[in-house]
């Protein structure tokens, strides 16, 4: 493993927001995970920092990094399908384009979603019906106590946005996909013209900021309420996609929380909706 001391944590986050971590660990084998969780009294683990806001306070936090788990390698062939073993580390755009390359179908609606395959597993990341769960066949993980599990999907509940491994804090270490023949790269294309298009790529932002309540979309309620452009400091509600707030320059914590707090303050007041956090915030 390499460990790095005093990490300043912004540079590890897509929304450029941080403060200094007590350390951050770049695991290399399965068997340091147990003994990071056995010798660490708080814990953390980063993915690509793409759906996480981090407090720009000092953190006494050991962040975990599993980027080194980045590998992708066809473990079975069987006539109607392919079992695919996934690093949790890897990107979903090197997954979107090595199904691509290998003629794999199922996970086109999700291409383009930033993250790591392994962040996107832990939540049940998803976009236009599909959800990454989908394709899943199993899944290797870590628990609070550094052991080592492989669970059926069929083991395991999952629902929209979380699953029994988000409220367990448990580490996601491999995937198995199974995937089926025939890559619809049209579908796929689309749904990265898509993202460029309609979301502000172009500036420091943490995805979807709230969970789509029952028959409802969080980004037309933000929008029907007026609260485009919202802003407090230099964070504030796109007027791209209201769903996203974005980093202006030199945002801080606070400024988002000011953002996320006003906007569920003003859609309970307006449609006695409670809206609920999609990123994940550590403080």
């Amino acid at each position: 493993m390499k460990i790095l001391a005093n990490v300043e944590m912004k540079n590890y986050s897509n929304m450029k927001i941080g403060g200094k971590a007590k350390e951050l660990i770049f695991i290399e084998k399965e068997e340091e995970l147990k003994e990071v969780l056995k010798t660490r009294d708080k814990v953390f683990l980063i993915g690509n920092g793409t759906n996480t806001l981090i407090s720009d306070k000092d953190l006494d936090i050991s962040f975990i990094s599993l980027k080194e788990f980045n590998y992708m390698k066809v473990i079975e062939k069987n006539e109607n399908y392919d079992i695919v073993c996934i690093g949790s580390g890897a990107n979903l755009d090197d997954l979107i384009d090595f199904m691509e390359a290998n003629d794999y179908a199922g996970l086109e609606n999700i291409t383009g979603i930033p993250g790591s395959v392994g962040g996107l597993v832990n939540m049940n990341g998803g976009a236009y019906g599909t959800e990454i769960f989908d394709c899943i066949d199993k899944i290797k993980i870590c628990d609070l106590d550094g052991n080592i599990k492989v669970f059926e999907k069929s083991e395991l509940n999952y629902n929209y946005r979380t699953t029994d491994i988000k409220e367990n804090k448990w580490i996601v270490v491999e995937v198995y996909f199974k995937f089926s023949k025939g890559f619809d790269k049209e579908c796929s294309q689309d749904k990265k013209d898509k993202r460029e298009e309609r979301h502000p790529l172009e500036l420091p932002n943490l995805g979807s900021t709230f969970k789509n309540p029952d028959q409802n979309f969080a980004a037309q309620l933000i929008s029907d309420a007026g609260l485009k452009e919202y802003r407090v400091g230099n964070a504030m509600v796109s007027p791209k996609h209201p769903n996203f707030i974005v980093n202006l320059g030199e945002a801080g914590f606070e400024d988002v929380m000011g953002v996320i707090e006003h906007v569920k303050e003003i859609i309970k007041e307006k449609n006695n909706i409670d809206l609920q956090t999609e990123i994940i915030i550590v403080k």
